[in-house]
């Protein structure tokens, strides 16, 4: 599932890939990653590439031994060389982490983009509020509350930002006395 809670029990240390720390050196409340869903795992991608492989070989076995054989394959090869560009681009470009983490006096946003690129978002957990929309896209969230309003899980389904949505306000609730 995208997202996976980091279970803190106990005041537990915070785990070695944190993204986010506090200035007070506490482990926090509640933190949650966010990334994004992966349907194809790398042997799924190779079971892809060999069965293609096999089905575009088998129409070279009639012309085998012929001039036709270099006509066509080298767009076998060019097609078979695409679509392991593509499904390796798509591989680099989900990967994308976004860490959100809570303590009594700062809520953080970390998001890591596929290229590296890190940004930061921090808030007072009093002033935060997780907004809804309908556009981009159906359930989109935004936090508010700091510097500026930062998006929050668009690539989750809209089934799990709602929940995102519910888990982060209940514990929004639970700071305020």
């Amino acid at each position: 599932m995208p997202i996976q809670h980091i279970d803190l029990t106990g005041r537990a240390s915070d785990y070695p890939e944190a993204l986010s720390t506090s200035d007070n050196a506490q482990p926090p409340l509640w933190r949650v990653l966010l990334y994004p869903h992966r349907s194809m795992n790398a042997q799924g991608f190779v079971w892809v590439i060999g069965i293609l492989s096999v089905g575009l070989s088998i129409p070279l076995l009639g012309v085998m031994g012929t001039a036709v054989l270099w006509g066509v394959l080298p767009f076998l090869v060019l097609t078979v060389g695409a679509v392991w560009y593509f499904i390796m681009r798509n591989f680099r470009d989900g990967h994308i982490v976004e860490e959100l983490s809570l303590w009594e006096d700062t809520l953080t946003l970390v998001r890591v983009d596929p290229k590296g690129t890190r940004r930061d978002w921090r808030a007072n957990p009093y002033w935060v509020r997780v907004d809804e929309h309908d556009e981009p896209v159906e359930h989109y969230l935004t936090l508010k509350g700091g510097p500026r309003d930062v998006e929050l899980g668009a690539f989750l389904s809209a089934e799990e930002r709602v929940k995102l949505k519910r888990e982060i306000e209940d514990q929004l609730r639970a700071l305020t006395p």
